[in-house]
């Protein structure tokens, strides 16, 4: 196939941990042409359809120099096998805009993964609202009321922004109320941005677990991120520990009720969070851990995506 990886920029990657990486590695291994671009070298102009100016890549095998890359060409994305939107979070308004260039081209008859619609549909904080039965108590609001009112009721909570990643603005509030109206008004801007509301979870002392599940099914093992030190996040970004670990029976039960239906929805790729037994978010974007989970179990995550990627490109 000839893959092209819309990714953020290539120089920026740790390829010792990077799951885009080991997508291409994999690729490249099985005699994929692979080449990348960046959500901003998207194009659409009238009546042409919508193309990128995209690098072919040729993966070196280096460990510092690891990619040798062609002049840059304009290609029209229909012309590409599969496309994979490997993009970073935060879901910003470029973002926004790159799933709709995306959209086009798939009308165009382009095959992108994840779909740009259902990347639009599931923003990774507010999608685990869909299904209540798999998490714990969670409010979403802009009012101060609702957040005292929830915090009374449950005495040790958890507030983030809907738009954060990586752990970025996580705070917890226990039951002596320290902060709570400062955090609240940090993070609702004085009412006029929404906030997830969460109870704490105790079960975060024995990591916070990324279960991967690509088309449809899940990986036999997670990534537990344990929180180091006297942090309460887990986020790798945060200075958590990952330790792989075979599923659980309840990760298992949770991949296995909701992989299916998200992946008839279009998404190949999905990174579920669990905190104990508890689902905290679902991650559409670019789900990361494929080569710790490799590293310390020897299950060839990116072995089994692109065997996803080949079989849904060909149906």
């Amino acid at each position: 196939m000839n893959l092209l990886f819309i990714t953020d920029p290539l120089e920026t990657f740790k390829i010792y941990k990077d799951t885009t990486f080991a997508m291409m590695r994999e690729a490249q291994k099985r005699g994929h042409t692979v080449a990348a671009c960046e959500p901003q070298d998207l194009m659409w102009q009238r009546g042409v359809r919508v193309t990128a100016h995209v690098r072919d890549i040729a993966l070196t095998g280096q460990p510092d120099a690891w990619f040798e890359v062609s002049q840059s060409r304009a290609v029209a994305l229909r012309d590409f096998d599969a496309i994979l939107m490997r993009k970073d979070p935060p879901f910003d308004s470029e973002f926004f805009y790159a799933t709709h260039l995306l959209e086009q081209a798939e009308r165009e008859g382009a095959r992108v993964f994840n779909k740009p619609g259902a990347l639009r549909d599931h923003p990774e904080k507010l999608a685990i609202m869909e299904f209540p039965q798999f998490i714990g108590p969670t409010l979403v609001t802009r009012d101060e009321a609702d957040i005292k009112r929830f915090h009374a009721e449950h005495q040790d909570i958890i507030l983030k922004p809907l738009d954060g990643m990586g752990g970025m603005g996580i705070f917890r509030v226990g039951p002596d109320g320290l902060n709570l109206g400062s955090i609240t008004e940090t993070l609702n801007r004085h009412g006029a941005q929404s906030l997830m509301v969460q109870k704490f979870l105790p079960e975060i002392v024995d990591g916070d677990k990324r279960v991967l599940v690509i088309g449809g099914k899940p990986v036999p093992y997670c990534l537990a991120r344990i929180p180091q030190g006297g942090e309460v996040r887990g986020n790798l970004a945060a200075g958590g520990k990952g330790v792989a670990q075979p599923l659980s029976a309840r990760d298992r039960f949770i991949a296995d009720s909701l992989g299916p239906i998200l992946f008839d929805r279009g998404l190949l790729l999905i990174g579920l969070d669990v905190i104990g037994d508890s689902l905290t978010e679902i991650n559409v974007t670019s789900p990361t851990c494929f080569q710790e989970i490799f590293d310390q179990t020897g299950f060839d995550v990116a072995a089994m995506f692109i065997d996803a990627l080949e079989q849904a490109a060909s149906n």
